[in-house]
């Protein structure tokens, strides 16, 4: 799966002010990270608010991405859940075949035993015509999924083929680099850990900032892949501020309102979420404008 290799980026799901989708904008966006020569684009994934879309609605967006991306990058569709029959209904009856990997999350607001984690990703896997990316993120879903059982489905199930982990905890992280499959790839789910999960012998992210900005991101994680760490890092410390704002009120909030600086949509977002206040936005403001200053 080298197509997962380097920046994936986990696309928003641009609103209209009256609420409703707004595909040009999607489109927009879409065609601002090609530009930037991201490596894959990630559709219906929790920075797409996707709890919060209807299935019609989530037709919508990935139609829209698969017009806009017109077979030019990989792209990966989220499919995750925690009522475990009906993601396996959903994997089986969604059309995949412009996907070439699924983002599936560890099961949210249940808690399940690492038993449970296991046998919901088993039931998964038997059922996904695509390779499977797992992904942790305990800080949204209530419970961790352990490197034990990570590494327990890596080696049972061969279409378990990556895992986004954004445990925030990189010597987790490094039990899973060290005790991992060859062919089994790590990725992170946190912008402000990923180039140093890259530089331990991870295989790239997926990535919130990656959209605002694409080209300063994906060739900082081209030059951690290279093992140029010192130029790398020259990158992370560029966007490091960034990285830490557009989390401040709850993602994607802040990259929402970083796209809405670059003219790239609106900074609406679905209750019960709610967009970037304007203190935060002046101070994404202020970051943006840096950038823009060193980079020129």
């Amino acid at each position: 799966m080298e197509q997962l290799r380097g920046t994936g980026v986990a696309l928003v799901t641009p609103f209209k002010e009256d609420g409703t989708i707004d595909v040009q904008a999607l489109s927009a966006i879409v065609a601002h990270c090609k530009k930037g020569k991201v490596d894959y684009l990630v559709g219906l994934g929790t920075t797409a608010e996707s709890v919060t879309l209807s299935k019609e609605e989530k037709q919508t967006v990935l139609d829209t991405i698969v017009v806009a991306n017109n077979g030019e990058l990989p792209l990966v569709v989220g499919v995750g859940g925690n009522h475990t029959m009906a993601v396996v209904n959903e994997v089986k009856t969604l059309d995949l075949s412009d996907f070439c990997a699924v983002l599936s999350v560890s099961p949210y607001y249940n808690r399940p035993t690492q038993e449970g984690i296991y046998q919901h990703f088993k039931a998964l896997s038997q059922a996904s015509p695509l390779p499977i990316i797992v992904y942790n993120v305990p800080g949204r879903t209530g419970s961790n999924m352990l490197p034990a059982t990570t590494l327990r489905l890596a080696k049972e199930f061969n279409n378990i083929v990556a895992i986004k982990e954004a445990c925030g905890n990189m010597v987790q992280v490094f039990q899973l680099l060290q005790n991992k499959p060859s062919d089994f790839m790590v990725l992170s789910g946190d912008d402000l850990t990923a180039l140093p999960t890259i530089l331990a012998g991870g295989d790239g992210v997926i990535s919130v900032i990656g959209q605002g900005l694409p080209q300063e991101f994906s060739e900082m994680v081209r030059l951690g892949l290279g093992g140029n760490a010192k130029e790398a890092y020259r990158y992370h410390y560029l966007m490091q501020e960034g990285m830490r704002l557009i989390f401040e009120e709850g993602n994607p909030a802040g990259i929402k309102a970083i796209l809405e600086l670059l003219s790239l949509g609106s900074a609406e977002v679905r209750l019960p979420l709610i967009a970037a206040s304007t203190g935060l936005k002046k101070k994404i403001g202020l970051f943006m404008y840096s950038v823009s200053k060193i980079l020129a």
